[in-house]
């Protein structure tokens, strides 16, 4: 019989502890002793818990995401420049782009692009795209087409060997390229900037 009390008192004796360190789990969380501040980091065991949770969920969920063909074109990689600049370099910056002041106050810091995206598969790049990451500043970008996903993470796949230079040749071709479109559209007769007129694949593209 004493075995068998030895062992119950045991069970006992770790079910009272299980319920005592939840209460005072619940009782730090529910009394707001967990500071929630931006500018305070996170304890070393609480970043570990967030950063592994975030990883492995990343890579679960990514897991049957085809790849699409043909992610390496310039007109892939022309889209995904456009979109980059206009949605994500104010917060992760870009080649000769510092990133905007907006940045400085996150918690985590949103990376260096150039540096985060090789960890990640083309899959698991397009599905932070699409779903965001909770409890960081990384939005969800449901609301763009998947074309357009696709076209940063062409982008971002190329990033890390981008120059400065490379960089902002993609950026002014795509402001020429927008002028133009919307500087033949305003002509009259819809004649293009070279004066002729606009065909239906001109309008295509407007």
């Amino acid at each position: 019989m004493r075995p068998l009390l030895h062992w119950r008192t045991f069970f006992v004796a770790l079910i009272a502890a299980y319920a005592v360190l939840t209460l005072a789990a619940v009782s730090f969380v529910y009394f707001g002793f967990f500071d929630i501040a931006a500018d305070v980091p996170h304890w070393q065991a609480t970043r570990w818990v967030m950063e592994t949770a975030r990883i492995r969920s990343i890579k679960a969920h990514a897991v049957g995401i085809a790849v699409p063909r043909g992610l390496d074109t310039s007109a892939e990689l022309q889209m995904g420049v456009e979109h980059f600049a206009m949605h994500c370099a104010v917060c992760h910056g870009a080649p000769g782009v510092p990133h905007d002041d907006i940045a400085e106050g996150l918690y985590p810091a949103p990376p260096n692009l150039a540096m985060a995206a090789p960890l990640y598969s083309d899959a698991e790049l397009f599905w932070i795209l699409k779903h965001g990451i909770k409890m960081t500043g990384m939005p969800s970008w449901a609301d763009h087409s998947d074309e357009e996903l696709w076209a940063i993470v062409a982008f971002l796949k190329k990033l890390p060997g981008m120059s400065e230079a490379d960089y902002a040749k993609i950026v002014m071709a795509n402001v020429m390229h927008g002028a133009m479109h919307h500087h033949g559209a305003d002509m009259p007769g819809g004649e293009t900037p070279q004066g002729k007129p606009a065909t239906a694949a001109d309008h295509d593209h407007q």
